[in-house]
């Protein structure tokens, strides 16, 4: 059974209210898998990947067991695919979908969302489901709003060292 509006406004505006007053930017991307997850009886698997140079890196995540699927890179599957464009995938039947990197035998859709922070792709939360075409515009719509309050949060892979890019001084 698909979640009803209510379930992703109460989702959406608890991980909205995290982002606004945890300092911690780990337990606010946690926090939000956790919520997603366990929330949310369709999805099976949640997690987030961060952008890392020219690769996707898995950050945390919550489901049946681990994928096999820590580093992808970016054009590479769905994920990467989504990384690459910046504009969300959903595919409603994996098997049929020759981009998509295998992780669970009982998978049979998935929904891939960028994150966003200032125009960059800096992650990516990835959804699976073991119903076939389990996500639409609601979850697209949900799943993006999320990805729109936690983005400051996935800064993980573009630490700066601490160094101001933008002062003009430091401009290469």
């Amino acid at each position: 059974m698909s979640p009803a509006a209510a379930d992703y406004e109460a989702v959406a505006a608890d991980i909205e209210q995290l982002a606004a007053t945890e300092e911690d930017s780990d337990a606010i991307v946690r926090g939000a898998v956790e919520a997603i997850h366990d929330r949310l009886d369709t999805y099976s698997w949640v997690g987030i990947y961060f952008v890392e140079d020219e690769e996707l890196v898995l950050g945390p995540w919550q489901g049946p067991s681990a994928t096999d699927h820590v580093r992808i890179p970016i054009g590479q599957g769905v994920c990467g695919a989504a990384a690459a464009s910046g504009v969300t995938e959903i595919v409603d039947d994996v098997n049929a979908d020759p981009r998509y990197l295998a992780c669970f035998p009982s998978t049979r859709s998935e929904i891939v969302v960028p994150v966003l922070y200032e125009g960059s792709v800096v992650a990516e939360i990835d959804v699976d489901s073991d119903a076939p075409a389990a996500f639409g515009e609601a979850d697209r719509v949900f799943l993006e709003r999320v990805a729109a309050a936690i983005s400051a949060a996935c800064l993980v892979g573009w630490d700066t060292g601490g160094m101001d890019w933008d002062a003009p001084e430091n401009w290469a």
